[in-house]
């Protein structure tokens, strides 16, 4: 019996040495998700679409940006072209149920968008967002994610602050859309 202990502690102190020593930092190797994720970045790419996250701020502040416009209502989903391209279907908002930003920026500011959606339960909550930019088009998806440890939202509508980064949007006219499953919110935008 010694010999079966003195074996498995050869074996077990050098591993765990080495485990600490080289073991990578971060998260391990996720096979279908990190295939996922680059089968999903290939296509946006073939495509023509950059993908940025973006953060948002929640609960946001109830005032709107300054020089903000409300942004009239759209048919809701996602552009056809998109909605092929991605790997697996997003989880959007039920509703965007109003929108509010400036008009013209410039192409060194950053750009705040003020948003109130739905969402499609109570066990959700507005984590940030995904902006699509491909031409002259530019497709803001609400990223939602799950509640833990069982807790349920105050309320089924999210308010919150979206900040896209400076120098994201190159000068030009873009239409902007914020996408919601049954209804979306679409205005033009000129970066100077």
């Amino acid at each position: 019996m010694k010999w079966v202990v003195l074996a498995i502690i050869a074996i077990i102190v050098p591993y765990t040495i080495i485990t600490l020593v080289y073991r990578k930092p971060g998260p391990a190797f996720q096979p279908y998700e990190d295939m996922k994720n680059r089968a999903n970045v290939k296509r946006l790419l073939d495509a023509g679409y950059q993908r940025v996250p973006i953060t948002a701020q929640r609960p946001a502040d109830p005032s709107k940006p300054k020089g903000g416009t409300p942004a009239p209502a759209a048919a809701g989903g996602l552009p056809e072209d998109l909605r092929t391209t991605l790997v697996e279907p997003l989880l959007l908002p039920s509703e965007i149920l109003s929108a509010t930003a400036a008009p013209s920026i410039g192409a060194q500011q950053i750009y705040l968008i003020h948003l109130t959606a739905a969402l499609p339960a109570e066990n959700q909550q507005l984590a940030g967002a995904d902006i699509y930019v491909r031409g002259d088009t530019v497709v803001i998806t609400p990223t939602l994610e799950r509640v833990g440890g069982g807790l349920v939202a105050r309320s089924q509508q999210t308010v919150a602050l979206l900040t896209v980064p400076a120098g994201v949007l190159k000068p030009g006219r873009y239409m902007v859309t914020v996408v919601g499953e049954r209804t979306s919110r679409v205005w033009p935008l000129e970066v100077k």
